[in-house]
């Protein structure tokens, strides 16, 4: 997946009865990773995030930088993904 910059998906949270979650593998350019409430993780090319089920987060570029990421969904039983808020922009705007 590649992100212009300033891009970045909703709050999500994926879901499973067990086992599940995501893996995120960096690629090209510089990205931001936030759990809810702890502070984003910047991402550069080799970084990798393990994401357990259950957790609510956010991706995406910084906002003067592209970037890469391949997502990797961790199998499970009744795995799903919840979309939820966008990231706001005061938010976003302070990292």
């Amino acid at each position: 997946m590649t992100f212009e910059p300033g891009c970045r998906n909703n709050w999500h949270i994926h879901h499973a009865k067990s086992g599940g979650g995501q893996l995120l593998i960096c690629t090209a350019g510089e990205g931001w990773y936030q759990e809810e409430g702890k502070p984003a993780v910047s991402l550069t090319p080799g970084a990798v995030v393990t994401i357990p089920a259950g957790v609510k987060h956010w991706h995406g570029a910084k906002a003067d930088s592209w970037f890469s990421h391949i997502a990797v969904e961790i199998p499970g039983d009744a795995c799903s993904s919840e979309w939820l808020e966008p990231v706001d922009n005061e938010s976003y705007g302070k990292l």
